[in-house]
């Protein structure tokens, strides 16, 4: 047996892809034994999860945890990587459960609350209050699995997986992009056309770490795909739909701004100015009183399917619209009618 496998490791949000090309003198071994032997700190029961989840794949087949490594096979392991339990601690909260079985909770998660603790958000978190449900209210000794994450000030729909193999069944949907998911936003501007598509590369803004910025160049980020159509124009802004087909940070946010359409009140993108001066009536202190009803983004996680990990049917959930952006949608329907803007 050699030691001189090539692996490479790919982190990307909560997932980490292994791809590990296995060389001419390796012996035959158990995929399951052979991966634990060459991906640091991991079990070999986590290792089996992942290859009954269909996480696991030899030359872009799935495999299960008895298939011998041969030489030459290129093997792609997918597997989540959500906060460490050490770093959690429970506390109280009050969550908007809008589904729950054996397998997986769906939340509506409100604004103002961050999924997983991190820099300067180490209490209060979503994770925090699903630690102190399971611990206490479930009663059962497992660590809320998160998926994916959505940002502090955005609200809606979240999956969490209460069991490893959940976890792992899901996970791969997010990680191939499968999952389908639609938010509904307001953005600034009157959009040329009624549907579009944005793509290109995000990374950390060089002048704002806190932002992401896109690019064309390969070289400058990862890889991002946002489709939208128009729902409703009101000529000084525009409600939207998109369609995410990859999950970066900020990716919807940094998006419209790419394309000079910041979203509503976004305060890290531009979108807390004024961008429009030229409508009927007194515009800037009817914009200054629509800000005071929507305080964060307009940016509304309304929709999620995905493949349930117990029967391998569609599941799929909607969400109605928050009262902050049902108002301001309401608010600017009377504005655009009362002005004839359109």
């Amino acid at each position: 047996m050699y030691d001189d496998n090539e692996i490479t490791e790919v982190n990307d949000e909560f997932y980490e892809h292994y791809k590990i090309e296995v060389d001419p003198g390796q012996s035959l071994m158990r995929i399951d034994k052979f991966l634990t032997q060459k991906i640091e700190s991991i079990s070999r029961t986590k290792i089996q999860n992942a290859a009954d989840a269909g996480c696991i794949l030899v030359n872009d087949i799935p495999k299960k945890p008895n298939y011998k490594v041969k030489p030459g096979d290129v093997i792609r392991v997918m597997l989540p990587n959500p906060p460490a339990p050490s770093e959690v601690f429970p506390e109280p909260m009050d969550l908007n459960i809008v589904y729950e079985d054996e397998d997986v909770i769906i939340i509506n998660k409100p604004a103002g609350i961050v999924v997983h603790p991190g820099y300067n958000n180490y209490t209060g978190t979503l994770l925090n209050g699903l630690l102190y449900y399971f611990q206490n209210v479930l009663n059962i000794d497992q660590f809320p699995l998160l998926l994916h994450r959505i940002d502090k000030n955005t609200t809606g729909l979240l999956v969490i997986a209460k069991n490893e193999f959940a976890q792992q069944f899901i996970s791969k949907q997010f990680f191939e992009h499968t999952v389908s998911r639609t938010y509904i936003a307001i953005v600034w501007g009157d959009l040329e056309n009624d549907e579009g598509e944005i793509t290109g590369y995000l990374s950390r803004d060089s002048k704002d770490r806190r932002i992401m910025a896109l690019s064309s160049n390969e070289n400058k980020g990862k890889y991002s795909h946002t489709k939208y159509k128009v729902l409703e124009r009101y000529g000084f802004a525009t409600l939207i739909e998109c369609k995410l087909f990859t999950g970066r940070t900020h990716q919807i946010r940094a998006h419209m701004k790419a394309i000079g359409h910041p979203l509503f009140n976004d305060k890290d993108y531009g979108g807390d100015n004024i961008i429009y001066m030229n409508f009927g009536g007194n515009f800037k202190q009817f914009i200054s009183n629509s800000f005071k009803i929507c305080q964060r983004q307009a940016l509304h996680a309304k929709t999620l399917g995905f493949i349930h990990p117990k029967n391998n049917e569609e599941i799929f959930f909607d969400s109605n619209l928050p009262e902050d952006l049902a108002e301001l949608i309401e608010k600017f329907r009377a504005y655009t009618n009362a002005y004839n803007i359109l």
